[in-house]
């Protein structure tokens, strides 16, 4: 399987850590109970100590859907395709507008995909890279041989999941559940693969199922599809959830031992690219595998953007010229459900 092409693209609206915390003092004067000066500089610290920096969001009349045309169109530019010459598209991620059908099945009409095969792939930040290795599976099998995977991540519109809900807090104690989505950013991308003879890609994951109260956005009637939790809606009903302190301590030996049992080439890794949920944790995770002088950060520049996080990091470094053909990068992923997954290819 080969990478072809990957592009991504963003909404207009930059938004810094000081419009976080001026959201939060907009929409919780009034409502928090507590000391709010001290609320916002503690979510500041926050955001410093994590890396974060600068996210964009979309901005007037600005659509999901339009970015992702952008995407797609730039991706089949630069693979060198028209679109009828997909074979299949996958939609993955969390944003979305439709439970039915498939995100794919409008994605595609969009693009102008108007026979492709259409499903969607649903495994939170992890979505991106499960689409690639059943897209790999697929080549194999003789079933197809060109594949675009596509996401639209764009979960910060109001009256989604996280906004305004999240910025309107009472107490000091909502942190622990609200303070993951202060790093959120907005994103689509497009990735094409085709089925051509080259050096194999490469995939470990592994799952901890026992985590998943840990970070959720539940429906209306989900409490009679899972095991009781006490933190499952602790934000309400089809609001986000995370609790980012307990996953990142939790998953720290989870994403070391499945690296280790991926077992690239240390010595032949030019670029590392990675979930964006922490610039300082992945560093630090890097550094511990002996990869941290290849990691290509893109959560301090654009936030994170859950599944595009990946792929959006691809971009950025062959661009940036620190991944050219020829060379083999490794992606590294730590995701909700909890799962965790390395894989690792040449371009």
């Amino acid at each position: 399987m080969k990478l072809r092409s990957v592009s991504s693209a963003l909404p207009s609206r930059q938004v810094s850590n000081s419009d976080i915390t001026e959201l939060i003092r907009k929409h919780s004067t009034g409502h928090f109970t507590d000391d709010l000066e001290r609320l916002l500089r503690k979510v500041g610290s926050f955001l410093r100590y994590t890396g974060s920096n600068i996210r964009y969001w979309l901005g007037p009349g600005e659509r999901p859907i339009g970015l992702l045309r952008s995407a797609a169109d730039s991706a089949l530019e630069r693979a060198e395709l028209c679109a009828d010459q997909i074979d299949v598209l996958i939609y993955t991620g969390i944003g979305r507008g439709f439970i039915e059908p498939g995100g794919a099945y409008h994605a595609a009409h969009a693009i102008g995909l108007h026979r492709a095969h259409c499903f969607d792939i649903i495994d939170a930040c992890m979505s991106w890279t499960r689409a690639v290795q059943v897209a790999d599976a697929l080549f194999r099998s003789g079933t197809f041989r060109t594949a675009m995977i596509v996401n639209a991540e764009f979960n910060m519109q109001p009256g989604g999941p996280v906004a305004p809900q999240l910025f309107r807090l009472e107490g000091m104690g909502e942190l622990e559940s609200t303070l993951p989505a202060y790093t959120l950013g907005e994103a689509a991308t497009a990735t094409v693969l085709t089925a051509e003879d080259s050096p194999p890609w490469q995939f470990r994951f592994s799952s901890r199922p026992d985590l998943a109260p840990l970070c959720n956005v539940t429906l209306n009637g989900y409490e009679g599809y899972c095991d009781p939790s006490d933190k499952l809606a602790r934000n309400g009903t089809g609001v986000f959830t995370s609790f980012g302190s307990e996953m990142h301590q939790a998953g720290r030996k989870e994403v070391q031992a499945v690296l280790r049992e991926l077992d690239p080439p240390l010595d032949e890794v030019a670029v590392l690219v990675t979930h964006a949920s922490s610039k300082r944790e992945w560093q630090t995770q890097a550094d511990h595998a002996g990869l941290g002088q290849v990691i290509h950060h893109v959560s301090d520049r654009i936030g994170n953007v859950v599944s595009a996080s990946v792929p959006a990091a691809l971009e950025s470094a062959i661009s940036a010229g620190r991944l050219r053909p020829g060379q083999r990068a490794v992606g590294w992923v730590g995701s909700a459900g909890m799962s965790f997954g390395a894989f690792t290819f040449v371009l």
